[in-house]
């Protein structure tokens, strides 16, 4: 369990990285409300990790069943987290919408090589 939650952390720590990377771009090339756009896209999938991590391995050992219904209770509110951040992005802060989805696709990249980079 423990090597799960490790593995869960380093995932979202590169997520926050590639993040602050899209934003500090869009800071540096579109100026400040295409930065709050990425940051609001990033950190939405940053966010739905860290619930769908700690709803899927805060369990403890558990039987098999209990064990992947929390898996699928963990990826259907990562889902259900990210569609929420986004629309409060897109309709209470009326960010632009082409970083904030550069900020989404940033942050689920990073998963590739903090997988790749851990074996």
């Amino acid at each position: 369990m423990s090597a799960g939650r490790r593995l869960a952390l380093r995932a979202i720590v590169w997520q926050a990285g590639a993040t602050a990377l899209a934003v500090l771009a869009f800071l540096i090339l579109r100026g400040a409300p295409s930065a709050l756009a990425a940051a609001v896209g990033g950190l939405a999938v940053v966010s739905a990790a860290w619930v769908s991590a700690r709803v899927a391995l805060g369990g403890g050992v558990q039987p098999a069943g209990v064990a992947v219904g929390r898996l699928l209770l963990g990826v259907v509110l990562k889902w259900v987290v990210v569609i929420a951040v986004l629309a409060m992005g897109f309709a209470g802060f009326h960010v632009p919408p082409l970083p904030m989805l550069v900020g989404v696709l940033a942050a689920t990249l990073a998963l590739l090589p903090a997988n790749l980079l851990n074996r």
